[in-house]
């Protein structure tokens, strides 16, 4: 069964929604519930040291697919940032029903969200607040009425993959799915070959499965296919939630316990799961993205995974894989790497085209003369070497021909009779 890998626990502040400090509460607790957000996001970004980034790149010019619930375009944390993309679950819930988007909008907003309130000083800001968000409806919240509809129903088989590769033609440069489940299917690895080898970045939650003790899931997917992103996720101390999946598929961690974002109903809730840390590994490859956008998805996993804090003491722990994401790291080592690549380039270049300290490299021009003579001498060659060999197998043959059969085992002659004796 396919699903969110966040839980939505709490709305903050009494999940105080938008539409009601507008309709009844007061500009001022409007601004005290923006601020509160604001602050509880600022640890988590923080934490894996997003301000720091900033000074290189908010993300702009960047386009994040979020494979999901459905982000609400609307909402004034993501206004003017999400592009609706289609709804690959349609008909799974009844045609009056209207979708909450609380997953999708949730994921949105900690990947790109840009603030509110005066001077967008308040609510949530993502990782990367200038990039865009292509928002493709693939799941379905929890709660909604058609949930089983859609897990049971094969006509919903290929929603991920269509939605992989919808994202993919439209321009999605990363793209994003905080959703999983236990089964690999061939369409959705088809359509993950497909985006990685159109240059796309692809991360996903690694799952929550960890919160049944110490049963986890071997393979979660899509985080477990080959090129994607597994993402687990970790408190505030760097250590694997009690929730998040540990199998060897996770590559790198992010924060997942009590992580600020905005619902689909302009309210704002706390999320714990990997569905959040996914979402912050996303955002800091859209950076990476904005900044240095000529690097391939191997790179940038690269750049992450060779820059992360908190690093296992054996390099490598199937809990957090090879430690917490650091964006602002993560930018830097990219700039190496884009540096290293730009003078390989270079260097290919002037040993090939002649730019090089030892001076151009000389063009022969073909003689055809010499080309025609060279020609027939290795005709000539090559009869006489035929020749040669046929003539060889010929006096192999006759001396074959002529040789007694092997081996030769001479016969002995029959032993003469004894004399007869004499008569007497």
């Amino acid at each position: 069964m396919l699903r969110t890998t966040g839980v939505m626990r709490a709305a903050l502040l009494a999940a105080l929604p938008v539409a009601m400090l507008a309709s009844g509460a007061t500009s001022a607790s409007a601004q005290s519930v923006g601020q509160k957000v604001r602050a509880d996001d600022l640890v988590a970004l923080r934490a894996i040291n997003v301000p720091a980034a900033w000074r290189t790149t908010k993300g702009r010019g960047v386009t994040v697919a979020v494979l999901d619930t459905g982000a609400n375009p609307h909402v004034p944390d993501l206004a003017g940032s999400v592009t609706q993309g289609p709804n690959y679950a349609a008909g799974a819930d009844p045609a009056s029903y209207h979708p909450p988007h609380l997953h999708g909008t949730y994921i949105s907003s900690i990947i790109a969200g840009h603030g509110s309130g005066p001077g967008r000083a308040d609510g949530m800001i993502g990782v990367a607040p200038q990039a865009k968000i292509l928002s493709i409806r693939v799941i379905l919240d929890d709660q909604e009425p058609g949930f089983l509809v859609y897990n049971e129903n094969a006509d919903y088989y290929d929603a991920i993959a269509n939605g992989i590769r919808y994202a993919v033609k439209h321009g999605a440069q990363v793209i994003n799915m905080s959703l999983g489940g236990r089964t690999a299917t061939r369409n959705i690895r088809l359509a993950l070959d497909y985006a990685i080898a159109h240059d796309v970045v692809v991360v996903a939650a690694a799952g929550n499965d960890g919160s049944r003790g110490h049963v986890f899931t071997p393979y979660s997917y899509p985080a477990s296919y080959t090129g994607v992103i597994s993402v687990a996720a970790v408190s505030a101390s760097g250590h694997r939630a009690s929730f998040s999946d540990r199998n060897s598929s996770v590559v790198v961690a992010a924060p997942g316990v009590h992580i600020a974002g905005a619902a689909g109903d302009g309210s704002y809730v706390i999320g714990d799961g990997t569905s959040p840390a996914s979402a912050f590994v996303a955002g800091v490859a859209a950076l990476i993205r904005s900044r240095y956008p000529r690097l391939t998805p191997v790179q940038i996993t690269q750049a992450i995974v060779s820059s992360t804090r908190r690093r296992p003491t054996s390099g490598y722990n199937p809990s957090v894989g090879f430690g917490e994401v650091d964006a602002a790291a993560a930018l830097a080592r990219a700039g190496h790497i884009s540096a290293r690549q730009a003078r390989t380039v270079g260097m290919a270049a002037s040993q090939r085209f002649g730019n090089g300290a030892s001076g151009p490299i000389a063009v022969i021009h073909r003689n055809k003369s010499e080309i025609a003579g060279l020609t027939a001498v290795a005709g000539v060659a090559a009869l006489a070497f035929l020749w040669t060999l046929v003539a060889l197998t010929r006096r192999r043959r006759h001396s074959a021909d002529h040789q007694p059969p092997w081996p030769l085992t001479p016969q002995a002659a029959p032993p003469a009779p004894p004399p007869e004796p004499a008569e007497p």
